[in-house]
């Protein structure tokens, strides 16, 4: 039985406007050139592929659900409900430069959220004919084939996928100042351009870990729940959950992600409450908070960035092992059973020692001669087999002579 066809619906649906979408935007792509290209700031980019393809699927999913809200890229929340606890989070083509250029890396990312938690995810990458999937609690897919997280355990292994600045006002010096810390730690970092489509390859184990900045929602939704599904964690620099709306995003196998965190935590520019909250001017000395805090970045008079520490010094910190089986026991579970039944599987090595007639015999072997003659070669010819056509006629033998009984015979 196709896996296709035991589907939550809406997710079924999820599927058939991505499927529509790319379509439409296969069928643009034959030729890019006649495209008309706006640009809604520096190298950030709409075309009416983006337009058609976000028509197409916000049509087909109000036809199913007209009372559900809409939150898309180029629409933003004009269409559906506004005050629905479901939300389908859209972005109809999702690395919109690599399309123009005619580079085959982009995709249509769709994602359901119930108040505030994804529980629908699909992402289609229309030039591959690729399309992943998962339903919050049964697993992620790849067409129909299981997506598990990768199992390398050390950084120096891994390969990770990550994605650089480009907008006006976006921070270049602190991203030069990641990937100096970073490179030299891991195995390599790759920068296709299509963040939806990254996230899936860390749920297929392509990638062992991604993160990148300014990042909006459409980007990141469908993903980041195809990455926990398939064993993986999701969360900002500083390792907690609050990252949709939090413009940063770190992903990867739980090993990975844990080794990431302390390094990504220091270039944190995560928004709190206590960021927004009003000043307050009172006589009265005011006691600190005994709780971690995050606080932004600020901007000094010389135009350089500050990062501010990530964490409160009062505050104790959980180690992240700690946090994970705490808040995700049956993915420990699952995972030590999986290693034990790896040591299961491997067969013990046994060094058995010689004999000593046998290590007698070892030491005093001959050692061979360098400047020996090569020994001969000998070649083995197959024996000739002969045709029963060009064999010689069999002789047949001849007819034995019968005996006449004569009259006169005696007997």
């Amino acid at each position: 039985m196709s896996q296709q066809s035991t589907l939550h619906p809406m997710l079924n649906i999820a599927i058939k406007a991505a499927r529509a979408a790319g379509a439409i935007i296969n069928r643009a792509s034959l030729d890019v050139d006649r495209l008309t290209v706006t640009s809604k700031g520096p190298n950030d980019f709409v075309t009416e592929v983006d337009q058609a393809a976000e028509r197409a699927i916000i049509e087909t999913l109000l036809t199913a659900y007209p009372d559900h809200a809409i939150l898309a890229e180029e629409s933003g929340r004009s269409m559906g409900s506004q005050t629905s606890d479901y939300v389908w989070i859209i972005d109809p083509l999702d690395g919109t430069t690599n399309f123009i250029h005619g580079f085959p890396q982009y995709a249509v990312s769709i994602a359901l959220a119930f108040k505030g938690k994804v529980e629908q995810a699909v992402v289609y990458d229309p030039a591959r004919n690729d399309l992943f999937y998962a339903t919050k609690g049964r697993g992620a897919f790849m067409n129909d084939k299981r997506l598990r997280v990768s199992k390398r355990i050390r950084l120096a292994d891994a390969l990770i996928g990550t994605g650089f600045p480009f907008r006006k006002g976006d921070n270049f010096k602190r991203y030069l100042k990641i990937m100096e810390e970073l490179m030299p730690l891991c195995a390599g970092l790759r920068r296709p351009g299509a963040a939806a489509l990254d996230l899936c390859y860390v749920a297929a184990g392509w990638y062992d870990a991604f993160f990148e900045t300014g990042l909006h929602p459409w980007d990141v939704a469908a993903g980041s729940l195809i990455v926990t599904e398939a064993g993986g964690l999701v969360g900002n620099f500083t390792g907690e959950a609050d990252f949709l709306y939090q413009r940063e995003v770190l992903a990867g196998s739980p090993k990975v992600y844990a080794q990431l965190v302390p390094i990504l935590a220091q270039y944190t520019r995560v928004i709190t409450e206590d960021d927004t909250a009003p000043v307050v001017t009172s006589s009265a000395p005011v006691t600190p908070k005994a709780r971690a805090t995050k606080v932004r970045a600020k901007t000094t008079g010389t135009g350089t960035d500050t990062i501010a520490s990530a964490r409160s010094g009062a505050a104790a910190l959980t180690p992240l092992d700690v946090f994970i089986a705490e808040t995700q026991p049956e993915l420990v579970a699952e995972l030590a059973a999986e290693e034990a039944a790896e040591q299961a599987a491997e067969k013990p090595v046994f060094d058995i020692p010689l004999s000593p007639a046998a290590a007698l015999a070892a030491a005093f072997e001959p050692m061979p001669d360098a400047n020996a003659a090569p020994a001969p070669v000998v070649t083995i010819r197959k024996p000739t087999r002969i045709k029963k056509e060009d064999m010689p006629p069999k002789e047949e033998p001849a007819p034995e002579r019968k005996r006449g009984r004569r009259d006169d015979a005696p007997f």
